[in-house]
């Protein structure tokens, strides 16, 4: 390695070294002659490749190309390793191999991060390690900043946040977790493809945000000269396709709420929406399970996974709770009964905070996050259904209890893991409901559902029943016991220069 690389200065004055070394070597490549940073490479085989193939490779000359990741200068030799996607390789390089005007210019010129292409054949080191002897090398790419773990590693999360690029790059089960959430959304999607369900794509911008009690994020369309919100939900556009004859549709797309963040909430992330058409509630129920269980095991290759010390098994049936029932266990206040001023009291006696406007419902879904859910910890997920009225303007009411509607909540670890309904398919009702809605926005609730009048006259038209269900990526986050920002790659965050705290959300 450069020696100017091996002081002992400061970390920053050691820094500012290497990079003006890295500087001077990229002259003096290019007073070589020699492209930096040439289009093409000439790659025969990926490194596992030619570890797996190593007996029918053995005799043949080939090409495999990567980063460099260790460099060990043995006088007339070079040991190195270097890694692709697939994986690493060791290579050695001789001065009598490979000439020594070049044997010397690798020494003076390449460093770990340089991406290379060696030339050669396969053999075994005395230590039995399948190994690339070059005849001949290519620099591919010049790499200017020493890599993380070379010297100084990545300070803190909110660095290894800021530059994922990196943390994937030095940390193997950073780069795990992706490979993970790739096959997990893949195997959702296979999973309702294979039942006939159509994935369509809804627009981002919308004229009016709907489908959730979330405040939006707004933005300008030049071209229109108007407003639009960026969508909180993908469950209005997708309802409308239920009215234009689809029966079975489906979104994995990403969604924006103007919200705080926590261990488990984002301002944008990806979601997972159905509909389907002539579903039932019950139906939805073994649907769903059904579901997690093949998405879980295809990601996992088990149904069983912790979070937090708390293992559940995913397997089997799982029970159904009843909120009017755990509301009452656990607070001793009958919904059936209860007014708003019931419920504030209660509030104020668990230090449950809530807004000058809150109305029951509001304060009904405060103090169940609060009080009633992080008690919910079971081995095995539950379904918390027949939800009171006033929680759901989307959900068909109980044909039996017209104060319950027909909604359900997959609850797991002490967290809500997914949401689904018996859909409202009567416009008079919904228009209801919307401008019971509206009316708490006048009172200043900001996350109450706006009127959509454009969504209701698309119902009039007439909506078949149906059932729909939501998902976000909260539920890979926690089946891999991480906080959702660790799960995604590049995590909004405030500028470097902000000390102010972020606002939070529980």
């Amino acid at each position: 390695m450069d020696p100017v690389e091996m002081t002992q200065k400061p970390m920053s004055e050691r820094l500012e070294d290497i990079l003006a070394a890295r500087r001077k070597k990229l002259e003096a490549i290019k007073a070589a002659g020699i492209d930096p940073y040439p289009s093409t490479a000439n790659r025969t085989h990926t490194n596992l490749q030619a570890i797996e193939q190593f007996d029918k490779l053995a005799d043949l000359s080939i090409t495999l190309v990567g980063r460099i990741r260790s460099w060990r200068d043995m006088g007339k030799i070079i040991f190195a390793h270097i890694e692709d996607g697939s994986g690493k390789i060791q290579v050695l390089i001789k001065s009598d191999d490979i000439g020594t005007d070049n044997f010397k210019f690798a020494l003076k010129n390449l460093d770990i991060g340089d991406f290379v292409e060696i030339s050669g054949k396969l053999f075994k080191t005395k230590t039995e390690e399948k190994t690339l002897q070059a005849v001949s090398y290519k620099l591919l790419a010049k790499s200017l900043r020493p890599l993380p773990s070379e010297h100084f590693g990545l300070a803190d999360d909110e660095t290894r946040l800021r530059q994922r690029y990196l943390d994937i790059l030095t940390n193997p089960e950073v780069k795990e977790i992706f490979i993970k959430k790739n096959r997990f959304w893949s195997a959702m999607r296979q999973f309702l493809v294979e039942r006939g369900f159509l994935e369509l794509e809804m627009p981002v911008l919308e004229a009016v945000p709907g489908g959730a009690e979330a405040e939006p994020f707004i933005t300008h369309h030049n071209a229109l000269d108007r407003d639009f919100y960026l969508r909180i939900s993908l469950e209005l556009p997708l309802k409308k396709m239920l009215v234009a004859g689809y029966e079975k549709v489906f979104e994995i797309g990403r969604i924006f709420r103007n919200e705080g963040i926590s261990t488990e909430h984002l301002q944008d992330y990806t979601q997972m929406e159905f509909y389907w058409a002539y579903g039932d509630f019950e139906k939805l129920m073994q649907f769903l399970q059904e579901m997690y269980q093949y998405v879980i095991e295809k990601t996992f290759d088990t149904l069983k996974i912790a979070n937090q010390g708390t293992e559940v098994d995913w397997g089997g049936s799982w029970e159904r709770v009843d909120y009017f029932e755990v509301f009452k266990k656990h607070t001793g206040i009958d919904l059936n009964s209860a007014e708003a001023e019931e419920l504030k009291a209660y509030a104020d006696k668990n230090h449950i905070t809530y807004e000058n406007f809150a109305q029951k419902g509001r304060v009904i879904d405060l103090i169940f996050k609060k009080s009633i859910r992080p008690k919910l910890t079971t081995n095995k997920p539950i379904f918390l259904i027949n939800q009171p009225i006033e929680l759901e303007p989307l959900a068909k009411k109980d044909p039996k209890n017209p104060k319950v509607v027909q909604r359900l909540q997959i609850l797991a670890y002490g967290s809500e893991l997914g949401k689904g309904f018996g859909e409202l398919n009567d416009p008079v009702d919904q228009e209801e409901r919307f401008e019971a809605q509206m009316k708490l926005r006048e009172a200043g609730d900001s996350e109450a559902q706006m009127l959509d009048k454009d969504y209701v006259e698309a119902m009039e038209y007439g909506m078949p029943p149906a059932a729909g269900f939501g998902i976000s990526e909260r539920l890979f986050s926690m089946l891999m016991d991480k906080s959702i920002r660790e799960t995604v790659i590049f995590p909004l965050m405030k500028e470097k220069n902000d000390t102010n705290q972020q606002k939070s959300r529980e």
